[in-house]
């Protein structure tokens, strides 16, 4: 377990948190946000040893080996298979041994041998390799040297790396930054498996909604553990907030009366000693802190110049490289009204044809039109990358604004979160996030009517992702968009289309079942390349190994009834205790959501937020965190028993 008992930690002369008690349990799963510069990075600083407490104290276990993943990574000829399993250390160490063995007694030799076969070493390689496939790495890739791989392609590998890690704690920064969607579902679900304490900073909502149970949310210098994935946690601090600017606006009017009293009676003789104990009462009184607007993003995409339909229109087009078609009969009509998602596999095409459509790749085939009006607005790596590096917001603004004035200039820069010293800072000091906000900033102000998006949310926070769909799903202009960002996708997007097998085709169905085709894609993928393998190597006709596996798997015994009823009662006794848990839970959530409803009863009683009744309002507020932490936790705990009945049951079958 992890305990800080009153830590604080300051940073630059600025407190970050203050008194902070905090447990996280082994196994729990955290997703730890806040705004920027609140301290997230310095509380994982914190928990590698790097940074010290100001004050208070931290404990944790001190065999627990802590994976973390690092944000930059060297240059070397080093083959990124063998970077990747430098990950598990243990391994390699006596991989390293047993290769180099010329030094080592024979007993020696033997102890290497027994500890790299407990640790099942022999089957490590694989499972490398099975990680960076996931992680969308080619077979051929693996015995590339690191130094040949980009930045973002580095980072996979730094994930990769540590995903190989034996850690019992695993600290993950934006792992998801350079990803696309096919390599998240794949590492949702290897998190989902790992058996170990997550604690993970993440800009994607959906990815933090899938993988982790609880929310640790650093503001106003404090932490705050939620029960609940994202979503939970956005309700519930919601409540909670939506409660204490009610009972600050009550404090508020209450301050004000007495000040009012205080001004206008302190000086009489006949008021005074009232007065006196007004201002006692009002020295007394809890200051209550005001619910301050969180998202300092409040853009909204401007109305194009001219609407006419169609825009774009792709009739039988193909596009490649160097005259060889990749992508083959794409038909697209881009109208006002349109609002695409592309889907894809990592290498199917996705950007192949956008490059096509926005014109950048030439058409091979079939024809390509756009109409007189087209004002486009296409957003991608390479926009961000083409910045001045020495030109200000400010400068790059005016050289496409004219004569607007500063003051307007600045107000929209601000929108985009640019305010103060950021405005006259050139570009090249800015971060990932800044370069992504001002390359938006200046799509918006040139009023396209056509807006192709290829992975805008890859550098931008949680709060700029939210302002960024609001403002697309306002914007009276077409919209095509690639993302691994599923919120965005499902909240944009009104088409799928699928770049799969060299087409790009329509998608009937909706985001959320896009993981499950891709399951089953990547299963079937498998499957066939297990397939010929075993045929090249067995030297049998295609089809054989597979039909008689079926015919065995599919040749079930028939059992008679006594049979069957001796099965059942086995299957009933056996999960008798399983049941007996769920039937206890489903009774304890019954109670508590009867005591959670009385108290958010009282909790609506206005005249609770008087400043007589304060200590009565702050009770009831801390009773109903706790009922609903503890409601979270037997809903999970829950979920967890069902699921392991079904197993159970399904196993008898």
């Amino acid at each position: 377990m992890i305990e800080l008992k009153n830590a604080s930690v300051r940073r630059d002369g600025r407190i970050l948190f203050h008194n902070v008690n905090l447990q996280i349990h082994p196994n729990f799963k955290i997703g730890l946000t806040g705004n920027n510069g609140t301290g997230k990075s310095s509380f994982f600083a914190v928990l590698l040893g790097e940074l010290g407490l100001d004050t208070g104290e931290i404990s944790m276990p001190s065999n627990w080996q802590i994976g973390h993943m690092a944000q930059e990574i060297e240059s070397s000829d080093q083959s990124a298979i063998d970077f990747v399993l430098s990950g598990d250390k243990e391994y390699f160490e006596l991989n390293e041994k047993i290769n180099n063995h010329e030094n080592l007694t024979e007993s020696e030799i033997a102890h290497v041998h027994a500890r790299f076969d407990d640790i099942h070493g022999y089957s490590i390689p694989s499972k490398a390799s099975q990680i960076m496939t996931g992680l969308g790495f080619s077979v051929i890739q693996e015995n590339q040297p690191v130094s040949s791989f980009s930045g973002g392609w580095r980072m996979r590998l730094n994930l990769a790396k540590t995903l190989m890690s034996r850690a019992d704690l695993l600290l993950l920064d934006e792992p998801t930054n350079h990803l696309d969607l096919d390599a998240i579902l794949w590492l949702e679900d290897w998190l989902k498996a790992y058996d170990g304490t997550l604690l993970m900073i993440s800009h994607d909502q959906a990815f933090l909604d899938n993988v982790v149970g609880r929310i640790l949310h650093i503001e106003n210098q404090t932490m705050m553990l939620y029960t609940g994935n994202y979503t939970t946690f956005v309700r519930t601090r919601s409540e909670r907030l939506a409660q204490q600017q009610q009972a600050f606006e009550k404090q508020q009017a209450t301050k004000a009366h007495l000040e009012d009293f205080i001004r206008r009676f302190k000086a009489k003789a006949t008021k005074a000693k009232q007065a006196q104990s007004r201002i006692k009462q009002l020295e007394r009184m809890t200051e209550l802190a005001p619910v301050m607007a969180d998202n300092p993003f409040t853009f909204q995409f401007y109305e194009p110049n001219q609407l006419t339909s169609p825009l774009i229109v792709m009739d039988n087009v193909s596009v490649g490289y160097d005259n060889v078609p990749l992508i083959n009969k794409i038909r697209l009509q881009i109208t006002p009204d349109s609002r695409i998602g592309l889907l894809g596999m990592n290498g199917a095409g996705k950007s192949t044809v956008i490059k096509g459509l926005v014109g950048e790749l030439p058409t091979l085939n079939g024809t390509r039109k756009v109409a007189d009006s087209l004002v486009l607005g296409y957003f991608n790596q390479h926009q961000m990358d083409s910045l001045d590096g020495e030109a200000t917001p400010m400068l790059m603004l005016q050289r496409l604004a004219g004569k607007t004035s500063d003051a307007d200039l600045r107000a929209f820069l601000g929108s985009f979160d640019f305010r103060g010293d950021r405005i006259d800072t050139p570009s090249k000091l800015f971060s990932g996030g800044e370069r992504a906000r001002l390359t938006l900033a200046l799509i918006v102000w040139q009023r396209p009517n056509v807006l192709v998006l290829d992975e805008p949310t890859n550098h931008l926070d949680l709060e700029m992702r939210q302002a960024l769909s609001l403002a697309l799903q306002n914007f009276s202009g077409a919209v095509i968009l690639v993302s691994h960002d599923r919120e965005m996708i499902a909240t944009v997007c009104d088409e799928l289309y699928l770049v799969h097998d060299g087409k790009c085709e329509v998608f009937d169905n909706d985001i959320a079942y896009y993981s499950a085709w891709l399951s089953e894609t990547r299963k079937n993928q498998n499957k066939t390349a297990q397939n010929i393998e075993k045929e090249n190597n067995q030297n049998v006709p295609r089809g054989t190994f597979n039909q008689n596996q079926e015919k065995s798997q599919n040749e079930k015994p028939t059992l008679s009834k006594e049979e069957q009823r001796k099965k059942n009662a086995e299957l009933r006794n056996l999960t008798a205790p399983l049941r007996k848990k769920i039937e206890g839970d489903e009774k304890q959530l019954e109670k508590l959501g009867e005591k959670l409803a009385t108290i958010e009863e009282q909790l609506a009683d206005t005249s609770l937020y008087d400043d007589s009744k304060k200590v009565e309002l702050l009770k009831l507020l801390d009773e109903q965190m706790t009922l609903k932490n503890q409601i979270g936790e037997i809903e999970e705990r829950l979920m967890e028993n069902m699921m392991a009945l079904e197993e159970m049951e399904s196993g008898f079958e």
